[in-house]
């Protein structure tokens, strides 16, 4: 089958799955992960002639989060000062999976970490408790509701003195994170399969 066909199939899968969640059939979660380090995320700035202005910024150093959010900003989030693994996203996805209330899809990309062996073994378990696992197809990040909050959390939530040292940053976006569904919302609008 052609890249095409597979993008296409699967957009179209999704598109149902949405369906069943609008319905509330099913709870559909959209799951990625993400750093945030000490190198600011400053799209923009102004300063006078003549005038030095610089931020401090250290590589490597930061947060890494990792979010399940469904369109309605429900959201299951953890961080971690520690690698990003699929030890700690299957520990993540395993935790999900034991407070289900009703059948639920967690939508993923498909980074090494997703599909990992520990993850792949741990299906069955997942799927009897009423968790399935839906994979994007290759490069559609637009697909993933989740690219949103980080690029909110980033761009608009995080302020140039939340870079200061890795404690303020780490304060700051868990923070901005235990917020989201309740001060912070994102307004997203329903999935529409003839836009994309």
């Amino acid at each position: 089958m052609e890249q095409a066909d597979i993008y296409q199939l699967k957009r179209e899968i999704l598109g149902e799955l949405e369906s069943l969640s609008e319905d509330r059939k099913i709870d559909l979660y959209y799951a990625d992960e993400a750093s945030v380090s000490l190198t600011p995320c400053v799209p923009y700035a102004w300063q006078f002639k003549d005038e030095e202005v610089s931020m401090p910024s250290e590589q490597g150093k930061g947060v890494n989060c990792f979010a399940l959010l469904s369109r309605d900003n429900r959201a299951v989030i953890e961080t971690t000062t520690e690698m990003m693994t699929s030890q700690f996203l299957f520990e993540q996805i395993e935790r999900f999976s034991v407070g289900l209330q009703k059948l639920s899809v967690i939508v993923l990309d498909n980074a090494a970490v997703h599909r990992a062996r520990i993850i792949k073994e741990r299906l069955a378990v997942w799927q009897q408790r009423g968790l399935f696992l839906f994979y994007l197809p290759r490069y559609s990040p637009h697909l993933n509701i989740v690219e949103t909050l980080w690029r909110k959390l980033k761009y608009e939530w995080l302020t140039a003195k939340d870079y200061q040292t890795r404690d303020t940053l780490c304060y700051a976006v868990r923070l901005a994170l235990r917020a989201v569904g309740e001060s912070l919302r994102i307004n997203f609008s329903s999935f529409n399969l003839s836009l994309l």
